[in-house]
């Protein structure tokens, strides 16, 4: 078995699209909401997560509905295409009501667009397990998230340009930043617009899905504690549920944090969107770095320690976090690059490792479903984290400081959850682990 490096990197221009929305998203939302349109820090954490009350359920219908699609184009393609056309559009328009500072149609649009793009989240994830065999996904899965973060680094990188110029003030002896009003953010929308719009087309366009999946015909025969009925055994239940419970607290914490980090720089460390960007960039880059060793290091020691491994990696630098002042961002800041490059790889480790677990316990003709059911947990916890971060930033006299031990504490308990999980590992001899790794394509 060898993984076709080639087609892989090609499905992966519709994750590529998808990280470059949600880096813009997570990083200009939030300001907008807070100082642009006024809302103060809870109703902007509420306003973004209304929308993931309806993605929980629209992505596993989303999964299941694109496994039973069969058209020309395929049944994962469609749903990618179409969503991302809609997706498009609508930040065009949100754009617009930016610009005319409409609050009301800017909420009414921003959530029409992120119900769009929940509708090809689950469809685009699933595509890469159902031409690439068990023992290969976890590879597969790395170099589906090297490409999709080539995405995120676009947006962090566009942001970092083109939002510079923040006017640091003083309120409450805490250090606020403000854009002035003749900078417009429509530049911004539209580039990631045309960016979703060329990579999903390229993938489209070079990948037949009818045709590759034709060529793969992978038929999931040996299942995991399953039987004829596909219905999964008690023990594989409970690892199911465990892995899935360990994804709903690691984006507790880890969105917790993404979702207010401009607002964290602004507040605690004084600095606007475009450096803020920067640290994540880096994180960005350390995390494409890793992806494909991390791969490979997952067939060495199996994808339960290669997730291990991630949190306590991910725990640390919360940690450490709390401990940063404004001196040390200043003068030290080779300190943040390093803290945000190990981030970036503790996220990589456990994003390479743990979708596969899932789908590992799943037949071929339900990937799209399982898929559904790791990102409800995902998106389950991007309801939770940002109203119950934005209520203790507001409500505790730590304010925004609260951030990072509240990540600390979330992502101690994943790891609690994961150490006992028993199934949804693959790990192939090492030998053809590394035939595997310098194949090449087929």
């Amino acid at each position: 078995m060898k993984l076709n490096y080639k087609r892989t990197v090609l499905i992966g221009f519709a994750f590529m699209a998808i990280l470059a929305f949600w880096q813009f998203y997570d990083q200009v939302i939030p300001y907008l909401l807070e100082v642009k349109f006024g809302r103060d820090v809870l109703e902007s954490k509420i306003f973004m997560a209304m929308d993931n009350v309806l993605a929980v359920f629209l992505l596993p219908l989303f999964g299941k509905l694109s496994d039973k699609t069969h058209s020309k184009l395929g049944k994962r393609t469609p749903y990618i295409l179409y969503g991302t056309i809609a997706s498009v559009i609508l930040l065009c328009v949100l754009a617009y009501f930016e610009r005319i500072s409409n609050f009301w149609g800017f909420i009414i649009v921003l959530m029409a667009l992120l119900i769009a793009m929940a509708t090809y989240r689950s469809p685009a994830v699933a595509y890469m397990p159902d031409v690439t065999e068990k023992p290969l996904r976890s590879k597969g899965n790395a170099i589906i998230n090297l490409v999709g973060y080539i995405g995120g680094i676009f947006a962090t990188i566009l942001m970092m340009f083109m939002l510079k110029g923040g006017e640091k003030y003083v309120v409450n002896d805490e250090i606020k930043i403000k854009y002035p009003e003749s900078l417009s953010f429509t530049p911004v929308f539209l580039i990631i617009a045309a960016f979703m719009l060329v990579a999903v087309l390229i993938m489209v366009i070079t990948v037949k899905e009818n045709k590759v999946l034709a060529e793969t015909n992978i038929k999931d025969e040996e299942e995991i504690g399953g039987s004829e009925n596909k219905k999964l055994s008690k023990p594989v239940k409970v690892s199911l549920v465990l892995i899935l419970l360990s994804v709903l607290l690691w984006y507790t914490a880890y969105n917790g944090v993404t979702t207010s980090f401009s607002m964290y720089c602004f507040n605690i460390w004084g600095i606007d969107l475009g450096a803020s960007s920067m640290f994540l960039t880096v994180a960005t880059i350390a995390a494409i770095a890793a992806f494909v060793p991390l791969g490979f290091l997952s067939s060495k020691i199996g994808r339960k320690k290669a997730v291990l491994f991630g949190i306590v990696l991910m725990t640390v630098c919360y940690t450490a976090a709390i401990f940063i002042s404004t001196d040390i961002v200043e003068k030290a800041s080779w300190i943040m690059y390093v803290l945000f490059g190990v981030i970036g790889i503790g996220w990589a480790s456990i994003n390479v490792n743990s979708f596969p677990m899932v789908v590992e316990m799943c037949t071929g003709s339900d990937v799209g479903k399982y898929t559904g059911y790791y990102y409800t947990f995902s998106m389950a916890a991007q309801i939770v984290t940002p109203v119950l971060s934005g209520w203790l930033i507001k409500h505790l006299p730590m304010g925004y400081k609260v951030l990072f031990p509240y990540a600390v504490i979330f992502s101690v308990a994943s790891f609690i959850t994961m150490s006992f999980v028993r199934h949804g590992d693959s790990r192939p001899d090492a030998k053809s682990a590394i035939e595997e790794q310098f194949a090449g394509d087929n």
